[in-house]
This record gives structure tokens, C-alpha cells and sequence, in this order.
């Protein structure tokens, strides 16, 4: 579809609700009759886990996978290895084998638009794609928000780390500078609020 909507969902620090977010916001869109393409960008698996697919290491086709074949100018079927959940939701699975790529990004030619050209092709026929992000600032997140229109950021309710959303925001300005120009924050999303608390 020519109005796929990319949103990163990114937050350099972990156990934000970055995984959680993911899942809600894509099943949420789902029953709204939406087509949503779920991302696992984080080699630890969390979003290919939380699916319904624990054992990542056995799949045959991940993201790891696609953006290998990318980088090594492979001709692949971008659509191979997309799995297909109940809940509406398709999945680009993760694993493990997502840690090496982001060294071997690191000398990949137009390394920060890898996962942009490969969602290129991907994106077609969904409304939304939502990118999982690890939590790091590397180069997999720099290519994910590359390929984003817009980013949410989770963030903890309990207390706003102001040192670690600054650097984020450094990272995201950095992008829309030199990368992406059109990149827009859709928000900061406060998670894992205990609404019995004033804070809330």
C-alpha cells in the first residue's frame, strides 16, 4: 500500500515496555481492519517470543537473514519467513544471528539505509509496520529509525530518565539531519504506570 505508515518503536534502555507496546498497538490497529507487519529488531527475540514463537533459533528465515542477503547483494523473496499470527498481526522474527549483522553492518555500503531498502520491498500491502527496537542506540536502530516515517518513544512512568531521553533525542535529531529528514517523534508513551500512585 503507497500510505504504509513505518513507526520505531525505540527506547535505548531496556524493560521500558518497548515489546509490550509493539504487540498492543499492533493487535489494536489489527482489529481496526488495518494490515500491520510486526518487526523483531532486537536480537534477544522478546516480540518473536511474546508471538508465540520461543524457539527463534529454529526458524529457518529471520530478519537477520533478509538484511544479510541485502548487505551481501543477494537476490531473496523479501516476503519469505513472514509468519502469520491469530490475533491478525504478521511477524518479521528475530534471533540471535541479528547480533553478528550489526558488525557486519558496520562495513556494509550504505550501511544506515540497510533495513530501509529491504522494508522497501516488504511493505507493500500493509497499512503499518511496527519495528521492535533493541535497546541500544547501534547501528540496527539507526537503520531502524532510517526506515521509520515517525518513532515512538516508551518510557517508564515511575520516573523520566532525562539523561537517557536526552541522548535518545541527540540520536533521533542526528537521523532527521544527515538520514531522514521526514522523521517525526509521534510521542513519548509513559508504561508500566501503577495508577494507584499520584504519579499515574
Amino acid at each position: 500500500m503507497a500510505n504504509c505508515k513505518v513507526i520505531a518503536i525505540a527506547n535505548q534502555k531496556g524493560g521500558t515496555g518497548k515489546t509490550t507496546t509493539t504487540v498492543n498497538l499492533g493487535i489494536g490497529l489489527a482489529r481496526e481492519g488495518k494490515k500491520v507487519l510486526l518487526m523483531d529488531a532486537d536480537p534477544q527475540g522478546d516480540l518473536t517470543t511474546s508471538l508465540g514463537w520461543p524457539e527463534q533459533d529454529n526458524l529457518s528465515v529471520t530478519l537477520a537473514t533478509q538484511l544479510e542477503g541485502i548487505v551481501a547483494d543477494r537476490e531473496m523473496d523479501s516476503h519469505a519467513g513472514i509468519l502469520h499470527h491469530e490475533e491478525g498481526v504478521d511477524l518479521i522474527p528475530s534471533n540471535i544471528e541479528l547480533a553478528g549483522l550489526e558488525v557486519m553492518l558496520v562495513n556494509a555500503m550504505s550501511r544506515e539505509l540497510t533495513l530501509k531498502n529491504y522494508l522497501n520491498e516488504v511493505k507493500r500491502g500493509y497499512d503499518y509496520v511496527l519495528i521492535d527496537c533493541m535497546p541500544s542506540l547501534g547501528m540496527l536502530t539507526i537503520n531502524a529509525l532510517a526506515a521509520s516515517d515517525s518513532v515512538i518513544v516508551p518510557v517508564q512512568a515511575q520516573y523520566l530518565p532525562a539523561k537517557g531521553m536526552t541522548q535518545l533525542m541527540k540520536t533521533i535529531g542526528k537521523v532527521q539531519r544527515q538520514i531522514n529528514p521526514a522523521l517525526k517523534v509521534d510521542g513519548v508513551l509513559l508504561t508500566l504506570a501503577d495508577m494507584r500512585t499520584n504519579l499515574a
